[in-house]
């Protein structure tokens, strides 16, 4: 096996943690995709007889590449993260390790969305620390800060997504009634009454598969969402995914599209589309009759 085979067998076996990173940092399946494969076109070139650790070195490589594309974002115009973000007030930090765990594993478009409030920086440490352990020490030099400064991010990154991570509805009932109403005024072009269901912030996202199948890759924003619906879904039928209201397309006896939806106080804040056929094999699906 040539050296070059050797370093790409080592990099395929870390390829599962990097584009994990790159999602919770891109909030996108196909940036974190194009995040990953510049990590291995940067790899390819290096010379690695000096890197005792390349799995560190690699998700040091894919935050730098994740930081740029946030920041390029902010330059083309788009909605800049930094323009979003409210500073916290400073606080005593009370989390405790079971709360923080919780908080570290749960990476649903919930925690996305709020994620989505941080500048750049703060989410890169914050992602890095609390999600997959890197320490304050590694994570200065690539935020341009010293470590304390690093760890005083991610803080402020945990206080502000403890504030404002939403609490999805817990009545599932009220939760289908919401989604049903979606769903009918989607199919009947209701532009007005899709603006009625959902959060002025909410945010879509897509799967790579579902981009390629007419999606995009994300949409923000109540009135650009109301746009992208309306006139859609006349074949989407109401469904449990995993527990919860949501939507499925149908075709040919296999679900071909779920849309999974999160609703807060009586408005959707989130929707997430999946299309992988992988994807959707891990869901659990259930039609709704009527």
């Amino acid at each position: 096996m040539s050296e070059k085979d050797v370093l790409a067998e080592r990099f395929e076996a870390n390829r599962s943690k990097l584009r994990a990173v790159a999602y919770r940092m891109l909030g996108s399946t196909a940036e974190a995709d194009d995040a990953v494969q510049e990590a291995w076109l940067r790899l390819s070139r290096t010379d690695t007889t000096g890197v005792d650790n390349l799995a560190a070195w690699l998700t040091t490589v894919v935050g730098r590449i994740c930081l740029d594309m946030l920041r390029s974002r902010g330059s083309r115009h788009e909605e800049s993260l930094d323009a979003r973000t409210v500073e916290p007030v400073a606080t005593a930090d009370r989390t405790d390790p079971e709360q923080q765990a919780l908080l570290a594993d749960s990476v649903g478009l919930a925690l996305l969305v709020v994620l989505e409030t941080l500048n750049p920086i703060e989410r890169l440490a914050f992602v890095l620390h609390d999600m997959f352990a890197v320490s304050f020490d590694e994570i200065a030099p690539i935020v341009g800060r010293s470590p304390a400064a690093a760890r005083q991010l991610a803080s402020r990154a945990r206080r502000r997504i403890q504030a404002d991570a939403a609490t999805p509805e817990a009545d599932v009932s009220r939760q289908r009634a919401i989604v049903d109403a979606f769903l009918t005024a989607a199919r009947g072009g209701e532009f007005s009454t899709l603006l009625t269901l959902l959060d002025p912030d909410v945010v879509v996202r897509a799967d790579g598969a579902a981009v390629r199948m007419g999606a995009t890759a994300g949409v923000r924003g109540s009135e650009a969402v109301a746009g992208f619906f309306a006139g859609r879904a006349p074949s989407a039928r109401l469904a449990l995914i995993d527990g919860a209201p949501g939507a499925v397309v149908v075709r040919g006896g296999q679900t071909r599209i779920a849309v999974s939806f999160i609703v807060t106080e009586g408005r959707i804040i989130g929707l997430d589309v999946v299309a992988d056929p992988e994807q959707l094999g891990e869901l659990d699906i259930a039609l709704v009759d009527g």
